[in-house]
């Protein structure tokens, strides 16, 4: 069964998309939900469609769309807010969790939000706290039992090399410490099973490989065994038991439902739901399975075009995300280059040009028209034009 659906998603003629690990190309139903939810529900039934187009379950609705794809139950997964919230959200209850220790270990190759919301919490809550960050590949051997909360992104955003999660929850419990997991590279990149993984918590966006939109809201995920012991640091007005009891008191809710905090982004959740249409018979496995093979083949195209291009991701399909990276001093204007012949890839500083790879609309041909694009740039120098040397606020 092939998983491709190009044909669910509303790409521009002529270009090659292989950025879907930054932000989803646009899912064609998209905009049709979109349409109705402003003209109709809105439009029409006004603030009665909280109750009569069901605005106040769709948080807990697309949750449970977005567990299914991550392996955790129904009902623990709350969706809302931003990422940065949710990660927030997450150590701090897990800091709770464990209140005689002072370490929060993460690694050198985190996405650096999830570093500044440690800072930003350690600087809040107590200075006695501790961020220590080693290098990936020595994690596992810093587990300690001073570590209170462990806190890693499963892909690494930059490389694509990716954790062993099941060794390194094992790992976090065996030292008495509380793992969260940063999904943000693997929702709907790689397999995932949060249930059989064990970890307390994890967190990830919705707006890379599940086409949720820009800005489209996050998702936290709570082992349901622990929910109700969960003390919130963000007591928000929907995390409440009985939000209209309109309680002076804080009563968190007996769910997961206690980790959303705000009024849930209604436009930006309906579109999100219509994305995750695309998903409904898609098997992880196949999909893990297409998307090795498109990378593998990336990666021996580019590699016989451009000796002057080092891999920087794991060789191994096995050991990678949905993505691919290569070193190149010039890499910003390289990128650049590609853009302007059609091939969407981005830049990390502070050499890595990125490519993504979504089997959902990427087939072999595209994979090859690709690599053809990146030889033509990087061994023609086209990169070297002046017009690719400024840099974008956005890279």
């Amino acid at each position: 069964m092939t998983v491709l659906r190009k044909h669910l998603f509303d790409l521009p003629e002529g270009v090659l998309y292989l950025d879907g690990n930054s932000l989803g190309p646009l899912p064609r139903n998209a905009v049709a939900r979109a349409r109705e939810v402003m003209t109709r529900e809105w439009g029409q039934d006004l603030i009665r469609a909280w109750n009569s187009a069901d605005w106040i379950s769709l948080p807990t609705r697309v949750g449970d769309r977005i567990g299914r794809i991550i392996g955790a139950p129904a009902g623990s997964v709350a969706t809302g807010d931003t990422l940065s919230i949710k990660v927030y959200q997450a150590l701090a209850a897990a800091l709770k969790m464990n209140p005689e220790r002072r370490v929060i270990l993460s690694d050198q190759g985190n996405f650096p939000t999830d570093l500044y919301m440690a800072q930003g919490l350690i600087g809040t809550i107590d200075k006695d706290y501790e961020l220590r960050t080693p290098e990936p590949e020595l994690v596992a051997d810093a587990i300690t039992d001073e570590v209170a909360v462990v806190m890693l992104t499963h892909v690494d955003y930059r490389t694509g090399r990716m954790h062993d999660m099941e060794a390194i929850t094992r790992a976090a419990h065996e030292a008495g410490a509380v793992m969260i997991w940063d999904l943000a590279h693997s929702a709907g990149a790689v397999p995932v099973d949060m249930s059989a993984t064990g970890a307390e918590f994890a967190v990830g966006c919705t707006y890379k490989y599940l086409n949720g939109g820009p800005g489209a809201p996050a998702f936290i995920y709570a082992r349901p065994d622990i929910v109700e012991s969960i003390e919130p640091a963000l007591a928000g007005w929907m995390g409440h038991e009985e939000p209209f009891a309109m309680d002076p008191a804080y009563r968190p809710a007996m769910s997961t439902e206690r980790l959303r905090v705000g009024t849930p982004p209604i436009l930006q959740l309906s579109v999100l739901d219509a994305a995750l249409d695309a998903w409904d018979d898609i098997d992880m496995v196949e999909l893990r399975a297409a998307s090795i093979r498109l990378s593998d083949l990336f990666i021996a195209e580019v590699e016989a075009r451009c000796p002057a291009l080092t891999l920087a991701s794991p060789r191994d399909g096995a050991q990678r995300g949905s993505q691919v990276s290569f070193r190149f001093d010039q890499g910003y204007a390289a990128i650049q280059a590609l853009i302007d012949r059609g091939v969407i890839g981005d830049f990390r500083a502070p050499d890595i040009m990125r490519f993504g790879f979504t089997p959902l609309y990427l087939d072999e041909d595209d994979i090859r028209a690709a690599a053809e694009h990146v030889g033509t740039v990087i061994n023609d120098g086209l990169w070297g034009d002046p017009k690719y040397q400024t840099r974008s606020r956005v890279t």
